[in-house]
């Protein structure tokens, strides 16, 4: 049993007798007390996609929810509906677009490394690797010289994602985007 300060993003636990997806973590340090830092939480339900935003102590113990990561490639979508299927089984995992809308910005059909997120059965969300390789689509032209400097300039990826990038990178280059914290890394 893991305590709240070690709950990740993505993570599944259970709350209440349910399970619950953690989307999103703030962490605060209250001034004034003494005492550990607050974790609060914006989990999901598995069954009702039902939002609950819930406060917890640093050392207050969790229980992790039954979870299994199927890795998975992006096949196609359908309207509002994406599908990704099994690299193993060939198991095809629908998503809403609504639950996945912040993980697209980093996925297309080369993406490696994608894993599906399966509880009860049921697909609840996509775990992304630490970094993607994506193509600039549009940007500035490349200045000669401009990787002796330390100045950057705004491009757009091939899945929407605009991201900031050293000058004397160019369209149509393939780069490295930490998705984490949605920055370039490298070229490809």
């Amino acid at each position: 049993m893991p305590k709240a300060s070690e709950i990740k993003k993505n993570m599944a636990i259970e709350f209440n007798g349910e399970a619950y997806i953690v989307r999103d973590i703030e962490r605060s340090v209250p001034q004034g007390r003494a005492g550990g830092s607050i974790y609060r939480m914006r989990m999901y339900s598995v069954g009702t996609n039902h939002k609950v935003d819930q406060s917890f102590k640093d050392s207050e113990m969790l229980t992790l929810a039954d979870l299994t990561r199927r890795p998975v490639t992006f096949s196609y979508s359908d309207g509002d509906e994406y599908v990704f299927m099994d690299s193993e089984d060939y198991t095809s995992y629908s998503f809403n677009k609504e639950a996945i809308a912040d993980e697209l910005l980093f996925i297309n059909e080369d993406t490696q490394g994608v894993q599906a997120i399966i509880v009860n059965d049921a697909p609840v969300a996509i775990d992304l690797p630490s970094s993607v390789e994506l193509v600039i689509v549009e940007t500035e032209p490349s200045l000669k010289g401009g990787s002796a400097t330390a100045r950057t300039k705004p491009a757009t990826l091939s899945t929407g994602l605009v991201v900031q990038v050293p000058e004397h990178i160019a369209q149509g280059d393939k780069i490295k985007i930490n998705v984490e914290e949605r920055k370039f890394t490298s070229r490809a």
